[in-house]
């Protein structure tokens, strides 16, 4: 059992937070799981082929992301803003002070054991080889999460919404007790059920900063690094019905303005696929589905996602209103 005391000022710092970081390391380690998951089995069986094409199954993130809970911290910056890009994380993630980078591999060294032959070397040598950890982790985000952020997104913020319209109406107390059953208010301490270290203030940084989470699973992750908040990563609401594919009712409203082509594009576009795959789903020739595609990339409908020598095209967020709008 861990209590995170709370003064007048730290409840003046709550903040919530979406982050693309944050979704990483779950989400990895979702991938080289053996066990179906019940929710994210879709997307796994979409992305996984891609990320072993593309050898990030060996190399940091593998080594990074091992078997034990723990995570080393500096992959998981303190969002500096409400919704960081993410290249404004894999930036951060870039930039971390040399001495925190080892403190955190001798960190998970005790968990596991040892590093592998990769992380030793970037215990040598750290601003040597965050770039190369940056890297990878740019490549990752642009096959396994990019090619879905509209998506999952959208389930993090709807989580933010619900929760700051209940400290609106009801008050802190009962934001914190409503946001996982091991976690309780009472008597100006926050309380985390199932905490192997307690976690006094004096050794945290001042407020909280709390962030919904698609892939952390049915717990709760934290970060204690001072003089950063605490941050406390939960499951957002919504997750069940993530991958639920919903047929697009509106098509034949959207027909008559952007054009039969188009439009069976953006409907066929509930998975992120490529122009090939496009191609043979709706029987259109590759040359007419790359031409639709590049209009609806220019009106802000589809974005692009390169993944090893294909590309990716899935819908954005612009997208999926204009469509739901339709079906309405």
């Amino acid at each position: 059992m861990a209590e995170l005391a709370f003064s007048a000022n730290d409840l003046a710092r709550v903040r919530f937070a979406v982050s693309p970081m944050w979704e990483v390391a779950p989400s990895f380690r979702l991938l080289t799981s053996k066990t179906p998951h019940p929710v994210h089995r879709p997307w796994v069986e979409q992305v996984r082929p891609r990320v072993v094409a593309a050898g990030l199954d060996r190399g940091w993130l593998a080594e990074l992301v091992g078997p034990s809970a723990y995570v080393p911290d500096f992959l998981n910056p303190a969002p500096a803003g409400p919704a960081p890009t993410a290249a404004d994380e894999w930036n951060a993630v870039a930039a971390t002070p040399v001495e925190r980078v080892r403190r955190d591999l001798d960190h998970l060294a005790r968990h596991q054991g040892r590093l592998g032959p990769r992380l030793s070397d970037l215990h040598a040598d750290p601003a040597a080889r965050l770039p190369k950890v940056a890297h990878e982790l740019e490549t990752y985000w642009e096959v396994a999460l990019a090619p879905y952020w509209a998506r999952i997104r959208a389930v993090l913020d709807a989580d933010v919404f619900h929760r700051a319209r209940t400290l609106a109406e009801y008050g802190s107390g009962r934001l914190f007790d409503d946001l996982h059953t091991s976690v309780s208010w009472d008597d100006n301490a926050l309380t985390l059920g199932r905490r192997k270290r307690g976690t006094p203030r004096r050794s945290a940084g001042a407020g909280l900063l709390l962030i919904p989470s698609a892939f952390t699973g049915p717990g709760l992750r934290t970060r204690v690094r001072p003089p950063d908040p605490p941050q406390l990563a939960y499951p957002a609401r919504g997750v069940g019905a993530l991958w639920e594919t919903r047929p697009a009712t509106g098509a034949g409203a959207l027909t008559a303005v952007l054009g039969r082509s188009r439009t069976l594009l953006l409907t066929e576009l509930g998975s992120p696929a490529s122009t090939t795959e496009l191609a043979r789903r709706t029987g259109l020739s590759p040359a007419g589905v790359s031409r639709c595609l590049t209009a609806l990339r220019d009106a802000g409908l589809v974005s692009a996602h390169r993944a090893g020598r294909s590309v990716l095209y899935a819908r954005t967020a612009a997208a999926r209103a204009l469509l739901e709008a339709a079906s309405a």
